[in-house]
């Protein structure tokens, strides 16, 4: 689902690399939240089945797994592996993420940084930490989930329990959990009724965490390593989106540092934003 975007470098010192969005409740149309319509001109079809027959199928599936094994202790980090991927396997959101193609076994990927996964949210152990970041002056503007903890989870919930279309994580960087993202399709989002959908579109929000990582340029450098994994592990998918605030100067360099073309500016009721797409056919030229 899909949000006011924020920055993956940022603005100021203050708010370097700290977000691409935050998606709203599901059922929740993206226009009370800053999603606005595309001017992008391409020649695109828009293809995509009804909300209500998408969720109807949705109900008739059968199989969907649920988590099974509690794989971490209170909330200590360090108490266990985050490459566990037995543990990465047990975290799957309760109604798959099939919709996805299975990000929580998309493996760990070596990136100028380091090593670097996609490790799926468990709200038990990971809520004070996200809950952390989201009350940070630098993302709060952009997120707009700063509060007690109940507001992060409200937020996080509704994803961990639908249908796959929208799958919070933990970003992973050498062994510690440095940022948060959702991969959510972009298709199946309200997101598509305000710009030239094409089909299975794939979204990426970022937030980048700690204050420490911010700043030198791990916002490109992650985006473009995820956005990469997103087109290898998701052969149907022919472009990642993203939606950076115009204003975010730092954050649209990222995208396009990332290998992101700029495709339109569209208005958006909160902001206005910059279109950002890295195309399948164009991974290897930008």
């Amino acid at each position: 689902m899909s949000p006011t975007d924020a920055s993956a470098d940022a603005v100021s010192a203050a708010s370097t690399d700290v977000g691409t969005g935050a998606c709203p409740d599901p059922g929740e149309d993206s226009t009370a939240r800053g999603i606005g319509r595309g001017t992008d001109n391409e020649d695109t079809l828009d293809l995509r089945l009804p909300y209500e027959l998408v969720a109807l199928f949705e109900e008739g599936r059968s199989g969907a797994e649920a988590a099974t094994a509690d794989v971490a202790a209170g909330h200590g980090h360090g108490q266990r592996s985050w490459s566990d991927s037995t543990a990465l396997r047990a975290s799957r959101t309760p109604g798959g993420d099939d919709l996805l193609d299975g990000v929580a076994d998309w493996g760990p990927i070596v990136t100028p940084a380091g090593v670097f996964q996609l490790v799926p949210v468990r709200v038990e152990r990971d809520l004070d930490l996200i809950c952390r970041w989201m009350n940070d002056p630098a993302v709060t503007a952009f997120w707009e989930l700063a509060g007690p903890q109940n507001v992060t989870e409200d937020h996080l919930r509704p994803q961990l329990a639908g249908d796959g279309r929208s799958f919070p994580c933990l970003g992973v960087l050498e062994g510690t959990p440095m940022s948060y993202w959702e991969i959510y399709r972009a298709d199946l989002d309200p997101l598509a009724r305000h710009y030239p959908v094409r089909p299975h579109d794939t979204g990426i929000h970022l937030l980048i965490g700690a204050v420490t990582d911010r700043g030198r340029g791990l916002g490109s450098t992650l985006l473009r390593a995820v956005a990469d994994l997103v087109l290898d592990r998701r052969p149907a998918c022919a472009r990642v989106i993203g939606e950076p605030d115009l204003r975010n100067i730092p954050s649209v360099t990222a995208f396009l540092s990332a290998g992101f073309r700029f495709s339109a500016e569209v208005d958006l009721p909160a902001k206005r934003a910059a279109l950002m797409t890295r195309d399948r056919s164009l991974r290897d030229l930008l």
